[in-house]
């Protein structure tokens, strides 16, 4: 009976698919060339080899090669950015140029041999690189801005301020903008420093804080307010040379 168990627990084992698995976090910057690898599996034990790309909102995509026949065949696979590196026969890797915002999702590559299934998978994270914007809104408070980064940025100050909770806009293609305001109205401090923190990079903006009277909300706006006073003065000069000269005219008259 011993004997027979030991036969028929490696008969069981020969029968089982061997699945080796293993998953990735893969964040990579939108804009760039992303390249995905199959396992490293020698091509002469393959049999085939497949891609699967599932993107929300999209059909399952299937990119496969058969040894065999040296064929390839794709299933709802419309998007030109997604290729295979090279010929299957000569890397079976995937790439993504340029990778795209939409290209968010899990991409798995299964390679069939005569061992069984060998399979790696990648969560495919796009960062997105947040504007980051810095001004004075009104007098010794300041406002930064991260604007459209992919995941949302943290921001920070230099000295810290009185600062009001920090603001959250989400938009539909995964993006956040990130503000934050804050009034240095009792620090003594001249120069305050915003510091956004950020998976694709940290970046650093500092204002001289003015004590002197408000001004307004964004620097289109300065520009606007200095084209009006600059209109008036304008208009007033025009208005008055012409009563001038009508006067002029009526004297000589």
């Amino acid at each position: 009976m011993h004997t027979l168990g030991k036969m028929s627990a490696s008969r069981l084992l020969i029968s089982i698919i061997i699945m080796v698995s293993g998953n990735i976090s893969q964040p990579v910057l939108m804009d760039t060339n992303a390249m995905l690898c199959c396992p490293p599996i020698e091509f002469r034990n393959l049999i085939v080899i497949v891609w699967e790309i599932i993107i929300r909102g999209q059909p399952s995509c299937t990119k496969a090669y058969r040894k065999e026949t040296n064929e390839t065949k794709e299933t709802n696979c419309t998007d030109k950015r997604i290729t295979w590196v090279s010929t299957p026969d000569q890397n079976s890797d995937l790439q993504i140029h340029p990778v795209a915002i939409t290209h968010d999702g899990y991409y798995r590559c299964i390679m069939a041999t005569p061992d069984g299934n060998f399979h790696r998978g990648y969560h495919l994270q796009v960062l997105v690189t947040p504007e980051v914007t810095l001004f004075q809104s009104r007098n010794r408070t300041a406002v930064c801005k991260a604007v459209a980064g992919k995941p949302a940025a943290q921001i920070s100050w230099i000295p810290a301020g009185d600062c009001a909770p920090t603001e959250h806009e989400y938009w539909g293609n995964g993006t956040v903008t990130v503000e934050s305001m804050c009034h240095w109205g009792d620090h003594n401090a001249s120069t305050v420093t915003c510091h956004v923190s950020h998976l694709t990079g940290n970046k650093s903006l500092y204002i001289k804080l003015n004590s002197g009277l408000r001004t307004s909300g964004s620097p289109a706006l300065d520009l606007l307010i200095i084209l009006y006073v600059k209109l008036s003065l304008f208009v007033v000069i025009l208005v008055t040379t012409g009563f001038v000269f009508f006067q002029r005219i009526n004297y000589v008259r």
